[in-house]
C-alpha cells in the first residue's frame, strides 16, 4: 500500500473525508444527530479503506438514497472531496516539487531503509494504492520510491471495477511468479491486509499513528489485527527486528 503505509502526503485525508459526508447527511435532516452520522461514516469509511476512493463516494451515494434522498454520480462527490484534499495538501506537494522539502519528511519513518532491505534480498515488489494512478505515481516520484517497484506502481483508474489490489495479486499468483504464500504485503488499510491472508500471504499491519508515526494507532491496530494480520508496527523504524522476524533463515 502507499497512502498511510508509506506515504503521508496525504496524511489528514480522513479529516477531510469524514466532515464531507457528514454535511451531505445532515442536509437530508433526517432527524440523526451529528456524532450519530459521524459514527456511520468512520465506519464505513474505515471499512473501504485501501479499495479506490470511488468505492466510499458510491457508499456515501448508498446512505443518501437510504434516508430519501436522490444523490448524485458517485463520481461527483469524488471530485468534491478530491477539490477539498487538494487545498489541505497542495503545500507539501509544491513544497517536494519545489525541492523546499526533502522526500523523507513525508515518508512514513524507515520506509526507505525498509525498501532496500527488501530489494537487497531479491524480493519482487508491486505498490498499489486505491489513490487515482496520476497523482499517487507522481507522488510515489517526488517521494523517489518508485525505483523500488521492479513490479510496478499502479492505482485507481476512471473504469474502478478494472483494477483492485486483490485483482493485482491474483495476477501475479495465476502468472505463476510465486504461489500465494509466498505474498509479502504491507498496509494500513483493512482491504490490502484482507487480500493477502485470503491467499494464504502474510501481512504486516502499519498501524501508525499520523502525522507523527511514533506510536500505534489502538483503532487501526484492532481493525488490522481483526482481519489477521500477523505483525503490527508503528513505523519501520524497526526494520531491522522486523526483517529477522520475517525472514529467520
Amino acid at each position: 500500500d502507499f497512502d498511510g503505509t508509506l506515504s503521508l502526503i496525504r496524511a489528514g485525508w480522513v479529516d477531510v473525508m469524514v466532515p464531507m459526508m457528514v454535511e451531505t447527511l445532515i442536509d437530508l435532516k433526517t432527524g440523526e444527530s451529528e456524532a450519530e452520522l459521524r459514527a456511520i461514516v468512520k465506519e464505513f469509511v474505515g471499512r473501504l479503506t485501501g479499495k479506490q476512493t470511488m468505492y466510499q463516494m458510491i457508499e456515501l451515494a448508498n446512505h443518501v438514497e437510504a434516508r430519501g434522498g436522490v444523490p448524485p454520480d458517485p463520481l461527483l462527490y469524488k471530485k468534491a472531496y478530491l477539490q477539498r484534499l487538494h487545498e489541505k495538501i497542495r503545500h507539501r506537494i509544491e513544497a517536494l516539487r519545489d525541492g523546499k522539502a526533502s522526500p523523507e519528511d513525508y515518508l512514513v519513518p524507515g520506509s526507505r531503509a525498509l525498501l532496500e532491505s527488501l530489494r537487497d534480498r531479491g524480493l519482487k515488489m508491486y505498490l498499489a494504492s486505491g489513490t487515482d494512478q496520476e497523482y499517487m505515481r507522481e507522488e510515489a516520484r517526488l517521494l523517489d520510491v518508485d525505483r523500488y517497484f521492479e513490479g510496478g506502481v499502479f492505482g485507481a483508474l476512471d473504469d474502478y471495477k478494472s483494477f483492485s489490489k486483490q485483482i493485482l495479486i491474483r495476477n501475479i499468483i495465476s502468472s505463476a511468479e510465486c504461489d500465494g504464500r509466498e505474498i509479502l504485503g504491507f498496509g494500513d488499510g483493512y482491504v490490502e491486509i484482507e487480500n493477502v491472508k485470503e491467499v494464504g500471504g502474510v501481512a504486516v499491519g502499519v498501524a501508525t499513528s499520523e502525522p507523527e508515526c511514533l506510536t500505534v494507532d489502538e483503532w487501526k491496530r484492532k481493525r488490522l489485527a481483526a482481519v489477521g494480520a500477523d505483525f503490527i508496527v508503528p513505523n519501520f523504524t524497526c526494520h531491522q527486528h522486523l526483517i529477522s522476524v520475517l525472514f529467520p533463515q
